[in-house]
């Protein structure tokens, strides 16, 4: 079955790929359904405790990407253990991304406006290695034909080139296409010549006595998360739910 998939499905040597891929998206997509009835108080699932202790699901992700990484190391890229270990790696990432933001935060903020961050990660996660099983590889390398491959000069220019935009879009606060942009350098470039969001490092450092680029800036931010923001929540709360309000502060706590 598995060198059928290889032959007909996808390309040789990336069926744990997607197979970790799978298992990643399903289990994110099933664990976000099973925490949703628990906050609903539907349905046969509990919060898992011991010892007055939440064990957040994070724990048994973090086991099991050692177990599928050191499985995946051992049995090599082909035959059913390594297919097994793809399938619990991409379980165990799955588990863990969807509670990026408790470890980004150190706090329990699954419900939370913080906790939006956990449904991005998985969505950027997804988005990267679903390009990676598509064909496209990091750094450009894809776009290079033959002759340029075996060019070593050609390769390390290429991956410099993409590296040092993506490092510029990072740098100019767009973190989207600077880590979309390490799998098609395009995007890359295009956060690499726009305006910089303001409050990002390069605003920090090259708008500083540029008072019309930071008016710019703060114009196309404003004009940007006008349109995209609304969307990318419903999005996000459609995947992971939405968060809990926040209770508004009376003039007394103030």
């Amino acid at each position: 079955m598995g060198n059928w998939l290889e032959r007909n499905i996808v390309e040789p040597g990336k069926l744990p790929l997607l197979l970790a891929l799978t298992a990643f998206v399903l289990t994110f997509l099933i664990t976000r359904l099973i925490t949703r009835m628990i906050r609903a108080g539907r349905g046969p699932f509990r919060n898992v405790k011991t010892g007055g202790v939440h064990v957040h699901h994070v724990v048994p992700g973090v086991i099991l990407i050692l177990v599928g990484g050191f499985g995946a190391v051992a049995g090599g890229r082909h035959g059913f253990g390594s297919y097994l270990a793809a399938v619990l790696f991409g379980i165990g990432a799955g588990l863990v991304l969807d509670e990026f933001a408790l470890i980004l935060h150190l706090d329990d903020v699954y419900w939370t406006e913080a906790g939006r961050k956990s449904v991005e990660a998985v969505v950027l996660t997804a988005a990267l290695v679903g390009l990676w099983v598509a064909g496209f590889s990091p750094f450009g390398v894809n776009d290079l034909d033959e002759d340029e491959l075996q060019n070593r000069g050609s390769v390390i220019s290429t991956v410099a080139v993409t590296f040092l935009l993506s490092l510029i879009a990072l740098v100019k606060g767009k973190a989207r296409l600077a880590i979309l942009g390490v799998i098609i350098p395009f995007l890359a470039l295009f956060g690499a010549i726009r305006l910089a969001r303001p409050g990002s490092p390069w605003a920090k450092r090259f708008y500083r006595r540029r008072p019309r680029a930071r008016a710019r800036a703060r114009l196309r931010a404003y004009h940007h998360d006008r349109r995209w923001l609304g969307p990318t929540r419903r999005l996000q709360d459609w995947l992971g739910g939405t968060p809990d309000r926040e209770p508004t502060r009376s003039l007394e706590t103030r």
